[in-house]
């Protein structure tokens, strides 16, 4: 079983990889979150330190780029050759409102005729091998069987499949069948992704290669697990937390620490069984020394929970 890191916007950035692949194992590869570039091929300060190589040295990482221009992806991935990667990830499922209204990530699958020209220029110029991101269709699932007899006429790296629409986003059940039937077609690696939250899953699985995510980030141990590695302890989970945190200190603004902390305690917390006080201490921390004595309740005080799985903000 191969199992990938999802890249997660706003969590995994370079630092997250970093210590995550310190503190736990089972990942193969790290994904990044998407860059997008603009016409100049210009990008924030905090983009170029996470496509860096140098903040990627000896991890196993795999740059993701989100464009509907095939010159400006092309452009792109010389600069990604250049930098010494050796794959770039095509970003072809992004379900976020943001992305969709400019026509990119899961928008692309709504127009098969524009995506196929798009894919014609790609495959036959990228310096780089493409792999694909990519959901089951735009509006219906009744749109699969032409956008699976479309991708399977490219030399695709591999292809990593959520297997709902754009319009399920995250809900109902993913279409696992699509998925089956694209990996007894292709004649190139498809890689699962959606909604596996727990080892056992996974395991159901382990013929094919795996990408997680959202159960990644609730449970750090859950690759290493999942390959019959040692399962998550409220110890390891405290180490990553503390370790991260550190990291974040040492190179980031105290409010942006902050605000990432927040973000990252938003996943782990479903991994514990928490009191109420000590979880909404968290929630209300402000300051380093608010954030900081609010995580040491957190820890000191739960439990590790005896199911742990991603449950979405409705279902809580």
């Amino acid at each position: 079983m191969r199992i990938y890191y999802a890249p997660l916007e706003g969590l995994t950035d370079a630092i997250y990889r970093r210590v995550h692949r310190a503190t736990f194992g089972g990942v193969e590869k790290y994904f990044m979150p998407f860059v997008s570039p603009s016409t100049s091929l210009s990008f924030t300060s905090r983009q170029q330190a996470d496509i860096d190589p140098r903040e990627n040295a000896g991890m196993p990482a795999v740059p993701q780029v989100l464009c509907k221009d095939a010159g400006l992806f092309l452009e792109m991935a010389k600069l990604l050759r250049d930098a010494g990667y050796t794959e770039v990830n095509l970003n072809l499922g992004c379900p976020s409102g943001t992305v969709t209204a400019k026509g990119k990530g899961a928008a692309m699958l709504k127009a098969p005729e524009t995506l196929s020209r798009f894919l014609d220029e790609v495959y036959s110029k990228s310096p780089l091998p493409v792999s694909l991101k990519t959901r089951c269709g735009y509006f219906s699932p009744d749109e699969w069987p032409r956008l699976l007899d479309l991708f399977l006429c490219y030399p695709i790296h591999e292809w990593i499949l959520h297997p709902r629409t754009w319009r399920e986003a995250y809900s109902g059940v993913p279409h696992r069948d699509f998925f089956f039937e694209a990996a007894a077609k292709a004649p190139f690696p498809v890689v699962y992704n959606g909604d596996l939250f727990r080892a056992s899953e996974c395991r159901e699985m382990e013929k094919f290669s795996l990408m997680l995510g959202r159960g990644l980030a609730v449970n750090p141990a859950l690759a290493q697990e999942a390959q019959g590695g040692e399962p998550l302890t409220l110890e390891s989970l405290r180490l990553f937390h503390d370790r991260l945190y550190r990291e974040y200190l040492k190179w980031w603004p105290e409010k942006a620490v902050i605000g990432r902390m927040h973000g990252v305690m938003y996943y782990l917390t479903q991994a514990v069984d928490c009191p109420a006080p000590a979880r909404r201490a968290l929630k209300k921390s402000t300051t380093v020394d608010e954030y900081a004595d609010a995580a040491r309740r957190v820890f000191s005080e739960s439990t590790l929970a005896r199911d742990i799985h991603f449950t979405p903000p409705g279902n809580r």
